[in-house]
């Protein structure tokens, strides 16, 4: 069975995937929870509108993306987080903290689905995290884990 998802699903696919899932699944669960809708002919063709809606709309905020990507080089967020004495962290960072640093810090709001961290943070240090602020601008962050 086909189907078009309308919200993000780990493991599943992103907004707007067509997807094949098993039709219990799909007819018992993602439907009637309004997580998706039968993918025919007529749904597919109302994705594509919305689809191309939404680009327009990014398209339209590329200008405001690229002044964000200027602010953004050269700064480095300071996070602060519990660690022992060896500077292993407690825990893990998440994309959350780092929109919450860009938020206090530098007065940006970045989606936190924009931001993509490196699988090895583990320790106290100094790291980078890029930003798919849009399809045609990725930009990386520097940011300081420091013991609190």
């Amino acid at each position: 069975m086909e189907i078009i998802l309308l919200k993000d699903m780990d493991k599943l696919g992103d907004k707007h995937d067509v997807v094949k899932v098993k039709p219990g699944y799909g007819r018992n669960y993602l439907i009637p929870q309004g997580l998706a809708v039968n993918a025919n002919a007529l749904n597919r063709k109302k994705r594509d509108v919305i689809i191309a809606e939404e680009d327009a709309k990014e398209a339209a905020r590329l200008d405001e993306y690229k002044v964000m990507a200027t602010k953004l080089e050269g700064k480095t967020l300071r996070i602060g987080v519990k660690a022992g004495t060896s500077g292993k962290i407690f825990g893990s960072v998440n994309t959350v903290q780092i929109a919450n640093a860009l938020k206090e810090q530098l007065d940006l709001e970045v989606e936190r689905k924009k931001i993509h961290l490196p699988d090895d943070i583990k320790e106290v240090g100094t790291y980078s995290a890029d930003l798919h602020l849009h399809k045609e601008l990725i930009t990386k962050i520097q940011f300081e884990l420091v013991q609190e």
